[in-house]
Formats: structure tokens, sequence, C-alpha cells
């Protein structure tokens, strides 16, 4: 058998590849002007010698952590060929992600559909709807992996799936990453190695470079994943069974039906699990302390740091926790901060409350039973 040698030809004018090029220059000049969020210090007089430090996520152009995770899925897949000009793009989102998604989206003038829970605050679906994006609704948590991919066949288009990609799209050896900037804001500080950094789990695609970031440079910093109620990362860290299943969470952007495929549980150090009340009311805790107001996930890291404090503090043990703002809570003012959805709720956040703010300012801290 022989093989002829290929006549010559004009070569290819790679059209696709200009749009390429095109798109991963806007989106590395996104992440250069946003991707430094300021680390916020306020001081709880009741917490003697530990230093708390709050990176704020709220302050990216879409006004959540997720900026930095869509801007990574978008690279992601654009590199791997998945995302070419025109590519309509889909998303299971409880909320922030499909925002962020979608300003990107708009950004690179490409179709955007969000698959989301019909309890998803109507300020998230108002802002994906700014950016261009389109809204499905499903009734329950668990319809939206199969109703996205499904929607994204249809299309033709490219299934962005965060639950699984936000643990491969980030680059946790640095590149100015979540973990990388903390620790780097850190340096000059009284206690510059936090003793714990204390991360809510949604995809567990933060915990996950968290974690892994930490035992790469080799610090003496530990990692607790705090998770809130009806969710199954907690269970199934306990337990190691990786197939437990929960109903969803209250708290959106964070608590999960399922184990999602980006929780790494082997760099998690410790778990708690926080009472949806408490996660509440430390959100309205610390909104009222820094004169601005966060969201639910932020509650729910706050209440885990307050934990960790204590513990701290119990054991006369000094030094520094970092957590996370991962939102703000405008986007929430007709559920978290609306008394009468509390009330349909059933939920009392005035006994969590009058706790974390005793242990601020005392360092008293006297669970709520």
């Amino acid at each position: 058998m022989t093989c002829c040698c290929p006549s010559l030809a004009p070569l290819p004018a790679c059209e696709n590849r200009d749009w390429t090029r095109r798109a991963i220059a806007l989106l590395q000049g996104d992440g250069r002007r946003s991707a430094d969020t300021h680390l916020v210090n306020p001081a709880f007089k009741g917490l003697r010698g530990i230093q708390i430090y709050l990176k704020d996520e709220s302050t990216h152009p879409t006004g959540s952590l997720k900026h930095r995770l869509a801007r990574s899925l978008f690279l992601y897949g654009i590199c791997n060929g998945k995302i070419t000009e025109g590519t309509t793009l889909v998303e299971a989102s409880s909320g922030s992600t499909a925002v962020s998604e979608a300003y990107f989206a708009n950004l690179l003038d490409l179709p955007f559909l969000a698959v989301m829970p019909r309890s998803t605050s109507r300020q998230k679906i108002d802002a994906i709807e700014r950016f261009g994006g389109r809204c499905h609704f499903v009734d329950h948590a668990g319809e939206v992996y199969s109703v996205a991919q499904r929607m994204a066949e249809e299309a033709g288009g490219h299934y962005l799936d965060q639950f699984t990609n936000a643990e491969r799209a980030t680059d946790w050896r640095g590149n100015n990453n979540i973990a990388e900037s903390i620790f780097e804001q850190m340096q000059g500080e009284e206690h510059p190695v936090p003793d714990w950094v204390v991360m809510s789990a949604g995809t567990g695609g933060t915990s996950a470079t968290i974690g892994r970031f930490i035992r790469y440079k080799n610090l003496a910093t530990r990692l607790c994943v705090v998770d809130v109620e009806n969710s199954a990362f907690f269970d199934a860290w306990k337990c190691g069974d990786m197939e437990i299943t929960a109903p969803g969470s209250r708290i959106e952007g964070i608590g999960r039906p399922r184990v999602e495929p980006s929780f790494i549980p082997g760099v998690v150090d410790h778990m708690i699990r926080v009472p949806d009340a408490a996660s509440i009311a430390a959100m309205h805790v610390l909104s009222d302390r820094l004169f601005r107001r966060v969201g639910g996930s932020t509650g729910t890291n706050f209440f885990g740091l307050c934990w960790i404090a204590a513990n701290m503090l119990r054991e006369g043990r000094k030094g520094s926790l970092v957590s996370l703002i991962c939102d703000s809570g405008e986007r929430y003012a007709s559920t978290y901060y609306s008394p009468d959805w509390l009330a349909a709720q059933g939920l009392d956040i005035a006994p969590h409350r009058a706790m974390i703010e005793r242990f601020l300012d005392t360092g008293e801290y006297v669970p709520v039973v």
C-alpha cells in the first residue's frame, strides 16, 4: 500500500481561532481588572488575640465569588474547543453562577440559558435577564442537571456544568486564584499564615482550590468546610459515602442535594453543619457590623468562623482566621432580610443572633439549644 504526499493547497484561514484569540483576550482583561478583591479586617473586641479576615468577593463586576468560577469555566470551555463563535451555553445553577455566566456570555456575544429552581430569588433572575440571558425553571433542585444537559444537546450547544468542572477549570497551584490571592494579601499581617480558612460548599470547587493550594505550598493552615441543613456534603464527608443525597438547601449558592463531583473531601480538615437560622442570624449580625448587607452563604461562613474562634479562645490560642464574603445581601431583600419570609419558613433567628452578638462583644460562646 502506498501513500501519496498531499498536493499543495491554500492553508485554512482558521477564522474560528481568530474568534478564540479575541475571546481569550477579553476574559484575561477582565481577570486582570477584577481578581484581587479586598481583604477586610473587622475588629471584634471579644475575640482577644484572634484576627478575622474576610475576602470580599462581592466587589466583582457581577457581585459574587462566582465571577471567578464563571470566567474559569469560559476559559476551560474555549481552550478545550467546546465554546466557539455562536455556541449556545447552558448552565444548571441556583443563581449567582448563572448571573456571572450571563455577564461573560454577553461580553462574548453568546446565547445563554440558565436552568434553575423556581425558588431562585427574583433579583438574580432579573440580573441574568439584564445581561441577555434566559431562565428555565424546574420545581426541584435535583432536576437542574439532567434538564440543563438535555437543553444543551437540543440546542447543539455546550453545557458549562459548574458542578463537575469547577475543580478542574481552576488552576489550583496559583495563577492568581482565590487561594493565592488570600495568602499574598495576608503577608505582613501579625499572623500571616491563618490557623484556619473557613469555606462553605456549593460546587465544592472553591474549597478544593483552597485545600489543594494549602497542601501544595506546605502551609500549616487547615480548611474547615461549613455545610447547611438539607445538604449532602456533611453527611458524605462524615461517613465516606459519596452517593448520599438530601432534599437541597434554603441557603442559595451552597448546600446541594447530591455530592457534587467538584467536592474533594480529602483536602478538607474538618466540617461542621450550620442550622439555617444560625446562618441567617450571622448574616444579619455581620451586615450590621460592616454597615452593608451580605448574603446567606456569607452568614454560614461567618458562623463557622465564630465557632472556630470560640474553640481557639477556649484553648487560649492566638492567630488569624480567614473566610469569604461571597456576595451582596441586596439579592436577598425579599427572602433572608424579609421578616415575612422568615416567618413563613418557620425560622426564628433571634436566639442565634443574640448568641453571636454576645460572643463578638465578650468572647463568651453559649450555643443555642
